[in-house]
C-alpha cells in the first residue's frame, strides 16, 4: 500500500541536512604537492564534501555514497592565487583613451571575460588591484560569488587611493578635472581626505585598499622612482583600514616611497621595482610582503614596442625591468616575505603563470615560487585557513597538471584541471 505523502515527507525530513544535501567527491591523486611540508606525496585520495576538503589519506576504496574522481594521471596542487591583477579594466593598449571609452558596464563584461580566463588558466582565487572604472571590480566580485558568472574568488580594491594627476590617475587623455566621477573615486590631496576615500571605498564593499605611493610605469606624467603619497597621507589611509578590519597594499617602486610606505604600516608593497638594501632590510624586519611583477617587463618591451605604445612608457619600462629582477634576487636571499603577483592586464589575462619560470630563474627554487602563488599568497590575503594547501578544512581548490612542476616549471603555464570549491571547471 502506498505511504501517504506527508509520512513521505517526514521521512525525508528526519534525515541529516548533510545526507540530503552532500555532494561527495573522492579524488585520486598522482602525485600531490604538500605546500605546507615542501614535498611530494604519491598515491593520496582527497575526499571532499560540498566545497570544502575534509580528508588526505593514503588511496582505499571509494567511500559509499561519494563520486570517485580520477586525476592518477596528474600532479595535482592547490588552486593557484595571482595577487596582482585588473580583471575589471579594458587592458592596456597603445590607445591613452581606451579605460575612458569604455563605460562601466562594457568594463564589467570585459572583466566576466577575463575572470573566466584566469579561472580556467588555474588561477581561482586573484587580488584584484585596482581598476580606472571605480567599483565595477565589486561588481564583478559579487556577481561571480552569486554564480552568474565563472570567475576566481577574487578580494577586490574598489579604486586606487592617489594623488591628483598621480600614478593612479587616467593621465593625458583630457584634463583630469573633467574626467568621470567614477575614475576619480580615490584621489586624495591630503591626509583627511585619503582617510575620507578610504572609509568610502570599505563602505562600497572594498576587501583591500591599494595606494599610489610613487609614480608609475604605464601612468602619463608621473615617474616610478619619485615618492607620490607622503608617509602621513598613507598613514591615514593604513590607521581608517585598520579600524575597520582591512589591510592596505602600496604600489611603490622607488625605495623613498617602499620606504614611506613601510612606515606607514601597509601589509605589502607591490613593484618595488627599484628597491634598495635600506628597504629591504626594513621590508624583511617589518615583516611586509613584496608582491613583485618579475615577467611581464619582458612582455612590455616587446608588445608594447610593436603596438606603439607611448615612448614614456616604454623608458620607464626598460629603467625599472632588469632593475626589479636584481631586487628579487636579493629579497629571495634574504628571506624578505614574498608572493605571487603579475599584474595581469597589462599582459593578457590567463597567461599569468608565465611568471613562474621567472621566479626560478631570479632564485626561488620550483617549490618556492609554486608555494609564493598558494600558501604564501593565503597568508598575504589573511585566509591560510582558508586557501592555498590542500588541507581539511580548505576550499576544494585544485588544480593539476600533466608533468611535474618541481622538474619543470613551465609545466605550470598548460592546466589541464582547474577544481573550484568542488566543482570542476575545466
Amino acid at each position: 500500500m502506498t505511504q501517504p505523502i506527508f509520512l513521505v515527507l517526514a521521512a525525508a525530513l528526519s534525515l541529516a541536512p548533510s545526507a540530503l544535501l552532500a555532494n561527495d567527491i573522492y579524488l585520486e591523486a598522482g602525485r600531490l604537492v604538500d605546500v605546507q611540508a615542501g614535498n611530494v606525496l604519491t598515491g593520496q585520495c582527497i575526499s571532499i564534501t560540498d566545497d570544502k576538503i575534509t580528508a588526505i589519506a593514503s588511496c582505499g576504496p571509494t567511500p559509499k555514497g561519494a563520486e570517485r574522481v580520477d586525476w592518477s594521471g596528474f600532479t595535482v596542487l592547490p588552486g593557484l592565487i595571482d595577487l596582482h591583477t585588473h580583471l575589471a579594466d579594458a587592458g592596456q593598449s597603445a590607445d591613452l583613451g581606451l579605460p575612458l571609452k569604455t563605460s562601466p558596464a562594457a568594463t564589467a563584461l570585459i572583466g566576466a571575460h577575463n575572470a573566466r580566463l584566469t579561472l580556467e588558466a588555474g588561477f581561482t582565487t586573484v587580488r584584484d588591484v585596482g581598476t580606472y572604472r571605480g567599483l565595477t571590480d565589486i561588481a564583478l566580485r559579487d556577481a561571480i560569488n552569486a554564480g552568474h558568472v565563472p570567475g576566481p574568488r577574487m578580494f577586490v580594491a574598489g579604486a586606487y587611493i592617489t594623488i591628483p594627476k598621480g600614478g593612479g590617475e587616467l593621465n593625458g587623455v583630457i584634463p583630469n578635472d573633467q574626467l568621470p566621477s567614477d575614475m576619480r573615486l580615490g584621489v586624495a590631496s591630503t591626509p583627511e581626505e585619503a582617510a575620507a576615500k578610504t572609509a568610502f571605498l570599505i563602505e562600497q564593499g572594498a576587501d583591500f585598499i591599494k595606494t599610489i605611493a610613487t609614480g608609475a610605469v604605464l601612468a602619463i606624467g608621473t615617474e616610478p622612482g619619485e615618492p607620490e603619497m607622503t608617509e602621513d597621507q598613507l598613514r591615514a589611509v593604513v590607521e581608517t583600514a585598520r579600524a575597520k578590519g582591512v589591510f592596505v597594499t602600496a604600489h611603490a617602486h622607488g625605495a623613498v616611497g617602499i620606504k614611506n610606505a613601510i612606515r606607514a604600516g601597509v601589509r605589502s608593497i607591490e613593484h618595488a621595482s627599484l628597491i634598495d638594501d635600506d628597504a629591504l632590510a626594513m621590508a624583511k624586519a617589518s615583516g611586509t610582503w613584496l608582491v613583485m611583477d618579475i615577467y611581464n617587463g619582458d612582455y612590455i618591451d616587446d608588445i608594447g614596442t610593436k603596438e606603439g605604445w607611448p615612448e614614456e612608457y616604454l623608458r620607464k619600462n626598460r629603467e625599472t625591468t632588469d632593475v626589479q629582477r636584481v631586487g628579487f634576487m636579493k629579497a629571495v636571499k634574504r628571506g624578505v616575505k614574498l608572493a605571487y603577483g603579475t599584474d595581469s592586464g597589462v599582459y593578457p589575462h590567463g597567461q599569468n603563470a608565465k611568471q613562474f619560470a621567472y621566479m626560478v630563474r631570479y632564485g626561488m627554487t620550483p617549490m618556492q615560487a609554486i608555494q609564493s602563488a598558494t600558501i604564501r599568497a593565503a597568508e598575504l590575503l589573511g585566509k591560510e585557513k582558508m586557501l592555498g594547501a590542500i588541507a581539511a578544512g580548505r576550499f576544494a581548490d585544485l588544480v593539476a597538471v600533466k608533468e611535474n612542476p618541481l622538474t619543470n616549471i613551465t609545466a605550470l603555464e598548460h592546466i589541464a584541471l582547474v577544481m573550484k570549491d568542488g566543482k570542476i571547471v575545466r
